[in-house]
């Protein structure tokens, strides 16, 4: 989706969670224009997961030793895997509950394209993250400095033109900042506007550190920093004085593109953290573009799981943890073997969300953490869809309740003339994100079609005609949102280890569900445990 700075400059969603991809299908056909319509639901695998809510598993058969247990396979756990791998440490094992690894950051494929189904793309580092620099390197994206010390990158695994367009009033325009028939005043308050952010991108304190910061735990904490996080976003730009609809409409789209929420939820810091937190300073030559693939994500995760390779299960559902003086019990069900396994580690990371760590520990540690539900469908489209109208990357409809859709095929570089693959986003941006979880897991099939459908139809009112078939993906607990309190207070308290042995590493630790936060929390966990020892 669009630019911004959070990376999703725009929209990493994406980083979810609590499950990934084991498949809940749920085919129907029904007869449209002479053509079968193959409809598909997919999502996480809650059936396993809600287990936790009875813990009503078979005694351990199986006991297994190990110096570091993680626990959860995505972004997070994987980042923690690389780091015990590359200081000499082998002796660790992950448990994933999914049946793949990735988390937030998988995908799906048909016989057209790969697709996402979470988190599609990496903006630019800062100079500054040189841990995710490395990584970068060791994929071969980055691959180098030229004479200029500008960084050389991989060109096929940048957005290809066209990165991004707006379709707004009633024709599509380059670029997602509202721009064809604006007025004079609508165009100060955007000038006015990125001017502040500007400023804020290079503010620092008295110690030298940025107010904004990646990764966030970096960033300022002096008062006047922390009275942002206090407020909401809209009632800081009411504040500043700015009025204009196109305006609010871009930083709403942004924030619930970025964050799930919109910027009637979300605070004045995360807010202004999507435009100030990405310093653009690796590199002159790419610093508009992101790195996407067709898969999205999952190529990062892809590059990440070589160092589970023989250190990870997957179908297994940690539920119950034991601290004892000198190590601690994990209880595991194994769902390939329904068999219960006993781990004994000398240390264990939950690279988990707080809201599955509640479960597993009895406590509250989820109480005041938000997640936002979100909904992708997958569409697959005739090759003549669009006309001679050329898809972007990412496609926006302004004042939409969705997030616009991505071209999955975008990347490819063979041109392939066939079907086209695009991905529609949609958050619920609300104040009651339980009662929103529960009325998406309650939608039908059909009523998933009308819903997106209907968004669609703003931009491309016979887009049902060229349709060949739908998949949607259900992610109940897709981001943390941070609202007022959520990055420096909420957070805080819950990401303290456990007596030494128990540890925990995960994006909504941070407060923003970034590709770019879960890589560090797990990394710079890895590390503490390490010198715990």
């Amino acid at each position: 989706m669009p630019t911004q700075p959070t990376q999703f400059s725009r929209k990493d969603f994406l980083k979810t969670l609590f499950l990934g991809s084991l498949m809940i299908p749920f085919l129907q056909y029904c007869s449209k224009k002479g053509k079968s319509l193959l409809l598909k639901i997919t999502g996480t695998n809650h059936v396993l997961g809600h287990k936790l809510w009875a813990k009503d598993f078979p005694q351990f058969s199986e006991e297994i030793h190990t110096k570091y247990l993680i626990v959860g396979g995505g972004i997070s756990g994987l980042s923690a895997c690389r780091f015990f791998s590359q200081n000499n440490e082998n002796d660790y094992l992950l448990l994933e509950m999914e049946n793949h690894l990735g988390g937030n950051s998988s995908n799906g494929q048909n016989r057209f394209s790969k697709f996402p189904l979470g988190a599609h793309y990496l903006p630019l580092p800062n100079k500054e993250n040189t841990e995710i620099i490395q990584f970068l390197k060791e994929c071969k994206i980055y691959q180098g400095d030229d004479e200029n010390s500008d960084p050389i990158l991989d060109e096929y695994q940048l957005t290809f033109p066209q990165q991004e367009r707006l379709f707004f009033k009633n024709s599509w325009q380059n670029d997602i900042v509202p721009q064809n028939g604006i007025s004079a005043k609508t165009k100060a308050e955007f000038d006015r506007f990125f001017k502040l952010m500007d400023d804020f991108r290079d503010k620092k304190d008295t110690s030298g550190k940025y107010w904004f910061a990646i990764p966030v735990n970096d960033s300022s904490r002096e008062d006047e920093v922390l009275e942002l996080e206090k407020i909401i976003f809209k009632d800081w730009l009411k504040k500043e004085k700015f009025t204009s609809e196109e305006l609010f409409w871009l930083l709403d789209y942004s924030c619930r593109d970025d964050y799930g929420l919109g910027i009637d939820y979300i605070s004045a810091w995360a807010g202004i953290h999507y435009f100030a937190g990405r310093k653009n300073n690796w590199s002159k030559k790419y610093k508009d573009q992101v790195f996407t693939w067709p898969e999205g994500n999952a190529r990062l995760a892809k590059h990440l799981s070589k160092y589970t390779i023989d250190k990870s299960s997957k179908n297994n559902l940690v539920f119950d943890v034991k601290i004892n003086d000198t190590d601690v019990e994990v209880l595991s069900f194994d769902n390939t073997q329904k068999k219960t396994k006993k781990i004994i580690a000398g240390k264990v990371l939950f690279a988990t969300p707080q809201f599955v760590n509640e479960r597993i520990f009895n406590n509250s540690r989820a109480e005041n953490f938000n997640y936002v539900p979100w909904l992708l469908t997958t569409i697959t489209l005739q090759n003549d869809f669009g006309g001679d109208d050329e898809l972007a990357w990412d496609n926006v409809i302004y004042g939409s309740d969705g997030l616009g859709y991505i071209y999955d095929q975008h990347q490819n570089v063979d041109q392939i003339m066939g079907e086209k693959v695009i991905t529609y986003y949609r958050s619920f941006s609300t104040s009651n994100c339980k009662k929103a979880r529960k009325k998406l897991y309650a939608l039908k099939e059909d009523q998933l079609k009308k819903l997106v459908l209907e968004d669609l139809k703003k931009a491309h009112p016979l887009i049902e005609d060229f349709i060949v078939e739908i998949q949607f993906h259900k992610i109940g607990h897709a981001m943390i949102a941070p609202v007022p309190g959520q990055i420096f207070k909420n957070s805080e308290k819950a990401k303290q280890p456990i007596d030494g042995k128990v540890f925990f590493a995960h994006s909504d630790l941070s407060g923003i569900s970034i590709f770019e936060e879960a890589f560090y929390q797990g990394w710079r966990t890895a590390k503490q445990m390490q010198q715990f020892d």
